[in-house]
C-alpha cells in the first residue's frame, strides 16, 4: 500500500467516474485502474462496485476510504508545511462557502491576503449540509456558512462565530420609492407583499425565511428564484423585485444605487462561523488563515 493508491481512491470518491478520477490524479484510466485493483488485492477486500462504469463503494470500501481521507490529508498537510517551511506560507486554500453568509468573502480574503500574499483561494459554493460533509471529509480546508454551534463542538471542529447583522431587504428605491421613505424596520408581512428575489428553497437562508412566513400565515410571492446571488442581485438592480439577503453579505460599493432596510425577523437556529479541522488536524495553511481571520474580526 502507497500514498498513491489512497490518493487515487480519494479522487474516485470525489469525481464517481474512474475516466475524471484518473485525469484528477494526472494518470491513465488504466494506470488507475490497476493501481486500485492492487491495493484490494494486498488488503484481501473488495473496495469497489464495478460493472461497465464505477458504481460505488463497497462496504468495505467505505471504511478504507475513511482511513484514506484522514491518511491523505494529514499526508497533504505534512507537504504544505514542508513549503511554509522553505517558502513561508503559500499555496492553494480550498475554500467552501454558502451562497448567503453574514460577512462578504472577498473582504475577508483581501485581509488575510494582506498578511499572506502568496496565498491562492479556491471556492466552491455549496449548501449549509454539504458544507459539513465536506469538512468532515476533507474535500475543503476551511468552511463559512450556518452550523449548529454545539454540533461543531462535538465533532471537535475549531469555529470562530461571524458577526451576525440581521436581516435585510435589499431595494432599488426608483423602482420601489415607498420603501425608501423611512429607514425603520421593514415587518414580514410588508415583506411579504412585495415582489421577491430569494434563493431557491434547499439553501439553509432560504429554508430559514420559508419557515418565518410559514409560521405567521404569509404566502410571499417569489418573481425570482435562483442559485445564483448575482442573477438575484440584477433583479434588484431592474427592479423586478427585492432582496432578502444576510446583514454584511454584499459590498455596497458594487451596488450603490441599492437601499437596504432592516428585516424584523427572529434570529436563525444556526450561526453563522469560520470552521476548520481541530488543532493538529488541520492543515497549515487553514490554522494560519483561521488565526489571521480571527485577528482580523476583533479589530475595531
Amino acid at each position: 500500500m502507497d500514498i498513491k493508491q489512497l490518493i487515487y481512491l480519494c479522487n474516485l470518491e470525489r469525481e464517481r467516474h474512474f475516466g475524471r478520477a484518473a485525469e484528477a490524479s494526472f494518470v491513465s484510466q488504466p494506470t488507475l485502474s490497476m493501481r486500485l485493483k492492487n491495493l484490494e488485492r494486498e488488503l484481501g477486500l473488495s473496495l469497489i462496485n464495478r460493472s461497465n462504469n464505477f458504481d460505488g463503494f463497497t462496504a468495505e470500501g467505505e471504511r478504507v476510504l475513511a482511513w484514506a481521507r484522514e491518511i491523505v490529508s494529514v499526508y497533504q498537510g505534512l507537504k504544505l508545511e514542508v513549503e511554509s517551511l522553505k517558502h513561508g506560507v503559500n499555496g492553494t486554500l480550498r475554500i467552501g462557502v454558502v451562497p448567503q453568509c453574514s460577512v462578504s468573502l472577498p473582504v475577508l480574503l483581501k485581509a488575510v491576503h494582506d498578511r499572506y500574499p502568496q496565498l491562492d483561494y479556491r471556492v466552491a459554493v455549496l449548501s449549509a449540509d454539504q458544507l459539513l460533509e465536506s469538512l468532515n471529509s476533507h474535500t475543503v480546508d476551511v468552511g463559512i456558512g450556518f452550523f449548529e454551534m454545539a454540533t461543531l463542538r462535538e465533532l471537535h471542529f475549531q469555529a470562530e462565530a461571524l458577526r451576525d447583522n440581521g436581516v435585510e431587504l435589499v431595494y432599488h428605491p426608483h423602482h420601489f420609492p415607498g420603501l425608501a421613505a423611512t429607514d425603520d424596520a421593514l415587518s414580514l408581512a410588508d415583506a411579504a407583499a412585495l415582489p421577491l428575489c430569494l434563493a431557491e428553497p434547499t439553501r439553509y437562508f432560504r429554508r430559514y425565511l420559508d419557515n418565518h412566513f410559514r409560521d405567521a400565515a404569509l404566502s410571499p410571492r417569489v418573481i425570482l428564484e435562483s442559485t445564483s446571488v448575482f442573477q438575484l442581485i440584477q433583479g434588484v438592480q431592474v427592479g423586478l423585485g427585492c432582496l432578502i439577503a444576510p446583514g454584511g453579505h454584499l459590498l455596497p460599493e458594487m451596488v450603490p444605487a441599492l437601499r437596504h432596510r432592516r428585516l424584523a425577523i427572529a434570529p436563525m437556529a444556526r450561526h453563522a462561523a469560520l470552521v476548520i479541522a481541530e488543532p493538529g488536524r488541520a492543515t497549515p495553511l487553514a490554522q494560519h488563515f483561521f488565526d489571521e481571520v480571527r485577528r482580523w474580526l476583533v479589530q475595531p
